[in-house]
């Protein structure tokens, strides 16, 4: 009776040592120290990211500011290398003005004119810059009707504070109509200087 007793416990611890898991069985981890450790990777993942896109401070670079265009003053009028040489202001050196009521010597405005007339203009001008017109000096075509204008040569210098006659050979144009031409005087450059003059004809 105790032998079978003996058997039965046997085969009992048996069974039990079968039926026991092969692994041992882990503890249950702490809640606690798994947030905390959570907690500092997500702070130091944050801390990488920030130092990535921290913006770099460039350098201040320098503003350029221009400066602005030196001014070339332009010349009016015609420079003479005499009266430069001299000390005379180059704006002063040609001009001329003229009287209204006399600066038309021959031909007044509106005078009637046939077909193809020719005509002698003449106007009363006078020299008021410093300088002495000579040579090369003449009136010449500014705007308007030409009507084959031909200016007339000076017959002699002209100095400062003079008065002048200036002419111009026309001729009327060929259809009826009223007709104006402007002239104006140039220097022996070339350069027209004052205020122009005009003669006005009516071809009837």
């Amino acid at each position: 009776m105790k032998i079978k007793h003996i058997s039965t416990l046997s085969a009992l611890l048996l069974f039990v040592a079968a039926c026991a898991p092969a692994t041992p069985i882990e503890p249950t981890p702490d809640v606690n120290a798994v947030r905390t450790s959570a907690a500092y990777t997500v702070v130091a993942e944050l801390t990488l990211t920030a130092a990535l896109f921290t913006p770099t401070a460039l350098p201040p670079t320098e503003t350029f500011t221009p400066e602005p265009p030196t001014e070339t003053p332009t010349e009016a009028f015609t420079t003479d290398p005499t009266q430069v040489a001299l000390g005379t202001p180059v704006a002063l050196c040609d001009n001329y003005s003229f009287d209204p009521a006399t600066v038309d010597v021959t031909i007044p405005d509106g005078t009637p004119m046939t077909a193809n007339q020719e005509f002698v203009k003449t106007w009363k001008i006078k020299n008021t810059g410093n300088c002495t017109w000579g040579e090369g000096y003449s009136l010449v075509y500014a705007y308007g009707e030409r009507m084959g204008g031909d200016p007339v040569k000076l017959s002699a210098a002209i100095l400062p504070g003079q008065e002048v006659e200036v002419s111009v050979n026309f001729k009327a144009p060929g259809k009826i109509g009223e007709y104006t031409s402007a002239w104006q005087m140039s220097n022996a450059n070339g350069i027209t200087f004052g205020k122009a003059v005009f003669v006005k004809i009516i071809v009837q």
